[in-house]
Parts: structure tokens; C-alpha cells; sequence
């Protein structure tokens, strides 16, 4: 089991690199409490998708603490990483985006992986829920989304965007981009449509559980997103690629609604409830004083 960590991002709401701050008690990253929950639950890998010039600080960063706990794989997302065929336009200058960050993994990953933020906590309850998945699966095309309530993932100083999601209990059937999300009394509301939630309607967090056939479909999508003239200022995201891929039926995505904690660093005033959050999991004994002692 392989867990791929996407850590490439400018983070331009938070007003630096959000996925290199320094959070827990011992200046462990966010990052840092995934992989150590993922090596819990029994991955044997760990990929990070970073920028090219961080390659080598992060490889630096990470393998003494690692340790040889698990394997890992610091791997640059690059523009010019592009489908054979593809011309790389030289006035591009941002990313192609998430799915094209996963993609960059093909090279390294061969087995069931779980896809994540580096800006988000997880909670150790979502690594062991998926390892349950992908163990009990025996399917290529049976991936999962570890879903959480939606009350759980908001923020206190602005609206988010999030992922929502329908089902027949087991299977997902949708998933709808919501982008201006904010609570309001008992209720969430999106200020971009109006609309209003339950606090426990289910939302992706962009924790995906896939087999390596998705290199394939992405692929695909990139070609497709170059066919249709997108190069410029469009971006390909892995939600897209695995909706078309479920709409197709190329694959069917279990839904798993997790109780785990939840907490990401979307604006810079998030960082102090993080900090205190974490320290009180490593109060609480949750994690050892030092994360890698």
C-alpha cells in the first residue's frame, strides 16, 4: 500500500507554503502526522508530489526521520512532464494541477494507493479505514473516497469549497464542486447558489483510494484537455478524472463515511487552531512527544 502526497500547491490563501510549516509541538509538518498514521496502518510507501526545487531539501527532510520506516519517493511535478505527442507550451507557468500531480507518480507507484493533501489532517481512524479497503478488495476498478461530515470541515474565517456527495449508501453516484461554503446556525449554506446543508452531508476531502489503473485515464484526460484548448490557463483536477471515470463505469467508488478527525490549514489564521490541535492529540497520547523519537 502506497500513499501519495501532493505537497506542490502556493498556497495563496494561507500567504506561503502551508504544506512546509512548521505545526506540531517537535516543528513536525502537517504531512509528517499523515505518514506516521499511514505507517500505523500497515503502507509500506510513501510518494511526495513537491516542485522541483524542493526535491531535494524535502528528500533531505524526511528520510533521516523515516528511517527506513517505509519507503520514500520525493518526486517533481514538472510542467514539462506531458503525454508523448504533447508540446509543452512555454508561456505556461502554474501547474496542470492535481491529476497531473498524480500522474507524475506513474513511474513509482505499482500497487493500490491512497491519494491526500499535504495541508490536511486526516486522522489515524481514515489510514486504517483504507487499509481495510484495499486489503478486503480484490477489484482494479473498485476505488473508495473516505468521505467526512461536512459540519467537521469548515472554517471559522471564510467560506471553503468542497467536494459533495451522493450515494446509494454504498457506492458514489455524484460528487458536486460546491465552492463558497459557510456555516449558518445549524445549517451550511454555499453563498454561491444559496443552497443549504445538512451538518452531516458528506464531503469529499480529497482522500481517494485507487489502483495504478487511474495513470491511465489520466492520461487521457490530459490529451483531452490539450485537444480542447485548455492549455493556457485551465487545470486538470483528480475529482473530474474520477467522476468521468465512475460515469463511464470504468470503475465504481465506494463511499466510506469516516468519523475521523478532520482539520486542514486553508487561511493563515487556521495555523494557531492547528498548532493547538495538535498539541492536544500529543497531550491526549495520541501521538509520542517527539513524532519521530
Amino acid at each position: 500500500m502506497t500513499l501519495l502526497i501532493m505537497a506542490a500547491g502556493n498556497g495563496s490563501r494561507y500567504g506561503g507554503l502551508k504544506q512546509f510549516d512548521s505545526l506540531g509541538p517537535d516543528g513536525s509538518f502537517l504531512m509528517e502526522y499523515s505518514i506516521f498514521d499511514a505507517i500505523q496502518a500497515g503502507f509500506s510507501q510513501v510518494v511526495v508530489i513537491t516542485k522541483k526545487e524542493n526535491v531535494d531539501t524535502l528528500t533531505d527532510y524526511l528520510a533521516p526521520k523515516l528511517n527506513g520506516k517505509i519507503r520514500l519517493d520525493v518526486v517533481a511535478q514538472e510542467l514539462s512532464d506531458l503525454p508523448d505527442g504533447i508540446e509543452f507550451p512555454k508561456e505556461r507557468v502554474k501547474p496542470w494541477g492535481t491529476a497531473h500531480a498524480v500522474w507524475t507518480a506513474r513511474h513509482v507507484i505499482d500497487d493500490p494507493f491512497v491519494i491526500i493533501n499535504a495541508d490536511d489532517f486526516y486522522g489515524s481512524l481514515a489510514y486504517q479505514e483504507a487499509a481495510n479497503f484495499i486489503n478486503s478488495s480484490e477489484e482494479l476498478n473498485e476505488f473508495a473516497l473516505v468521505a467526512y461530515e461536512l459540519g467537521n470541515t469548515l472554517s471559522d474565517f471564510g467560506t471553503v469549497s468542497r467536494g459533495v456527495c451522493q450515494s446509494d449508501d454504498e457506492y458514489l453516484t455524484e460528487i458536486t464542486e460546491t465552492l463558497k461554503l459557510q456555516a449558518d446556525q445549524d445549517r451550511v449554506i454555499d453563498h454561491a447558489t444559496e443552497q443549504y446543508f445538512d451538518l452531516d452531508t458528506p464531503v469529499s476531502m480529497n482522500f481517494w483510494i485507487n489502483t495504478p489503473i487511474v495513470f491511465e485515464e489520466i492520461e487521457k484526460e490530459i490529451n483531452s484537455f490539450f485537444e480542447q484548448g485548455n492549455a493556457l490557463s485551465s487545470e486538470v483536477f483528480i475529482p473530474k478524472v474520477m467522476s468521468n471515470m465512475m460515469h463511464e463505469e470504468k470503475i465504481k467508488i465506494r463511499l466510506i463515511k469516516s468519523k475521523s478527525n478532520w482539520f486542514g490549514v486553508t487561511y493563515a489564521e487556521d495555523k494557531q487552531i492547528a498548532i493547538d490541535t495538535l498539541a492536544k492529540f500529543h497531550k491526549q497520547g495520541a501521538y509520542p512527544e517527539q513524532l519521530w523519537g
